[in-house]
């Protein structure tokens, strides 16, 4: 059976889609190294808008803007993670349950929900529980839409885990508790540190969902980026995408070699 590379047009296909997804980002990167202040013109090689995220006006902006991001996305990925273990060990390790499909497609509903509807149901749960949209919104719904996208990496290395290990700890009078922290979790840790990783880097980028419960007042990186885009596209903002993205490849990396390294233990 021939594979996929062998059929005629298949490489130019590809070719022209990654051309579509990656050339836009390969722009940004570019033009943010722009010494010019045109974002049409090449004005030679430059790190000035570097410099002018961290010391130009704007920049206390951004820096409580880049805090918010980071602190919301550390605690939800935490949270998030910490939740999709115990999910992942109940669904995997807990037997055959009465509602287990039902379980299953919850975990990963917000993944096949829309985000925008996401967004507006969430909005109007926050408004119905009288809750002041703000910081607190804002992890609540990241912790939320989260815990999906951690819980497939954990849940992934966990079903590579035999049972047996586990099983051999309780001959040796283990109980559950010292079975899951000295034996299963040591295995599941690459799954979970991917898990925390892929959580971190959703949470840290989201903009649609952080945008309808956010508030006024309160921004995140994304959202400040977007408030100035709408006055007009500078080449600071070019830069601070550029380190964002940098930040998103080396986390998704970061999550793509500790899974594969979970995948050739034992």
């Amino acid at each position: 059976m021939k594979g996929l590379r062998h059929y005629p047009g298949f490489l130019g296909l590809t070719l022209i889609c990654l051309l579509v997804l990656y050339a836009p980002l390969l722009v940004v990167t570019v033009y943010s190294f722009n010494g010019s202040a045109s974002i049409t013109s090449w004005g030679g090689f430059s790190l000035q808008w570097y410099a002018d995220v961290f010391t130009g006006p704007e920049a206390p902006r951004f820096a409580q803007a880049a805090w918010n991001s980071l602190t919301i996305a550390t605690m939800a990925a935490t949270a998030a993670t910490l939740i999709a273990t115990a999910a992942a060990v109940a669904m995997l390790r807990g037997g055959r349950f009465r509602g287990r499909q039902a379980t299953f497609a919850l975990i990963n509903l917000p993944l096949m929900v829309p985000e925008i509807v996401t967004a507006v149901a969430t909005l109007i749960f926050f408004t119905l529980l009288g809750l002041t949209t703000g910081y607190l919104t804002i992890l609540l719904a990241h912790i939320t839409f989260c815990i999906p996208f951690a819980y497939l990496p954990i849940a992934a290395r966990l079903q590579g885990i035999d049972a047996a290990y586990e099983q051999a700890a309780r001959d040796l009078y283990a109980s559950r508790w010292q079975a899951f922290r000295l034996i299963l979790l040591p295995l599941m840790a690459p799954g979970v540190v991917s898990g925390f990783l892929l959580a971190f880097i959703i949470s840290l980028d989201d903009f649609i969902i952080t945008n309808f419960v956010k508030g006024a007042g309160m921004e995140t990186l994304p959202t400040a980026i977007f408030g100035s885009v709408k006055q007009g596209i500078k080449p600071n903002i070019m830069a601070i995408s550029t380190l964002m993205l940098a930040v998103s490849v080396l986390c998704v990396s970061l999550s793509y070699i500790l899974t594969q390294k979970g995948r050739r233990s034992p």
